[in-house]
């Protein structure tokens, strides 16, 4: 019988996403952050090509992008609401560390699997900031999938945006919600 980690499954058994409106400053300081990012890393990557880096955002550069979402939504004629939701998730935010989906050429590792890993990173960060006491949430919205955003966001080509893991101190706790139904999603296979 294996030895189980009884807190770390506990805390994976209640853990919940702090809805970004409810996140406030202040957000970690480098040095806080640090084991979050290195707990964040630390995901399946398989042939360890590391295909993603992290953009800690953070002050000015929120705010430089928050008017950048505001500019490209105007002018590109997205309604109101939706241009004002991509400002806010940066105008908003405490700290944000953007997940960039840097894909490797190599014939053993598809770039699908290669995405899947970025993903994990989102997640493991989310995880990491809860764990660590921070409210936390990985969002991506029109700004992730916007070209021109992307450019002003310094990213190159072949990358992509995984999300944006928003960190701060949370203001109020979610209700919990209902959760998936595993008699409607698992099937047990045997055969």
């Amino acid at each position: 019988m294996p030895a189980p980690n009884q807190a770390a499954l506990d805390f994976l058994l209640t853990r919940r996403s702090r809805p970004a409106k409810t996140l406030a400053a202040p957000g970690p300081d480098r040095t806080a952050l640090e084991p979050i990012l290195t707990a964040g890393l630390r995901v399946p990557d398989h042939g360890k090509l590391e295909p993603w880096r992290l953009m800690v955002l953070e002050g000015a550069a929120l705010a430089r992008l928050a008017q950048l979402a505001a500019d490209l939504g105007e002018a590109s004629g997205k309604p109101p609401e939706q241009t004002a939701k991509g400002v806010s998730q940066f105008s908003e935010s405490p700290l944000c560390v953007a997940v960039v989906a840097v894909p490797r050429p190599t014939d053993k590792v598809p770039a699908w699997e290669q995405e899947l890993s970025a993903g994990c990173v989102c997640l493991s960060l989310v995880n990491a900031a809860l764990a660590a006491g921070w409210g936390a949430c990985w969002l991506t919205g029109w700004p992730a999938y916007d070209a021109a955003f992307l450019t002003g966001l310094g990213l190159g080509p072949g990358e992509r945006i995984a999300g944006f893991v928003h960190i701060g101190t949370e203001t109020v706790a979610p209700p919990e919600r209902p959760r998936p139904d595993l008699s409607a999603t698992v099937a047990w296979v045997s055969e």
